[in-house]
């Protein structure tokens, strides 16, 4: 997102190779560019929040899926449900769920892990539709900044009292330094959202397989049960 920010400073020329600077482009912005600012600090708080979040919750779950699904393999239970205790990941919650309740009997198993799956997807998604929100917000913002100094602009003609060249075209380049913002903000922003949701995707998938596979190792144990008994 930074990089953006540089590149558009970068391409923001003024003629013969001049170029604005970051703090020019922000005077030349006017006032609109103070909520366009806190749109890209929130936005890449969250990211940065969202990329450790989901990078550490990620390694973590391959882990305790990994051994879960080992114990589970074997029918050691127990220790399943013990190590999932133990371990605070999405992936060990939605396992946990169900191995609480294996006694209970697939069917409640199975409606435990699904309640836990919502309840731990929820979990990851928190935070996307702040970026969701702040990617479409602004641009409206540069919008809006673009109208009004537009605005500022014709004001400006009508005091002048005729059209000159340089007055028009300051009006306007200053005008629509709010738009370019407002669309170099969210760009990023919206690419970040669609690779965490990539990401949480991938990690629900893997999370479903593994439940699937308790799911099928409690049927099989009930239907043991239910041939010897």
């Amino acid at each position: 997102m930074i990089a953006s920010i540089l590149w558009f400073q970068e391409t923001l020329t003024l003629g013969e190779g001049q170029s604005l600077n970051l703090g020019e482009i922000w005077a030349a912005g006017g006032f609109m560019m103070y909520p366009l600012g806190a749109a890209l600090g929130f936005g890449v708080l969250i990211i940065v929040w969202k990329l450790v979040d989901l990078g550490v919750k990620g390694a973590k779950n391959k882990s305790v899926l990994r051994d879960a699904d080992e114990l589970i393999s074997v029918g050691n239970l127990e220790d399943a449900l013990t190590l999932c205790n133990e371990s605070g990941t999405p992936a060990a919650g939605v396992l946990q769920a169900g191995l609480s309740r294996y006694e209970e009997g697939t069917e409640r198993a199975t409606q435990a892990i699904e309640n836990a799956g919502a309840i731990e997807v929820a979990g990851l998604e928190k935070g996307l539709v702040w970026l969701a929100t702040l990617s479409n917000v602004a641009p409206l913002l540069g919008f809006l900044g673009t109208v009004i100094g537009m605005i500022q602009a014709f004001q400006a003609i009508e005091i002048a009292g005729e059209v000159e060249a340089t007055l028009v075209a300051g009006g306007i380049k200053v005008a629509l330094i709010t738009t370019a913002t407002g669309l170099t903000i969210a760009i990023p922003i919206n690419i970040f959202h669609n690779y965490f949701v990539t990401k949480i995707d991938r990690l629900v998938i893997e999370m479903e397989e593994s439940a699937q596979r308790l799911i099928d190792a409690l049927h099989e144990r009930e239907s043991h049960q239910a041939a010897g008994g």
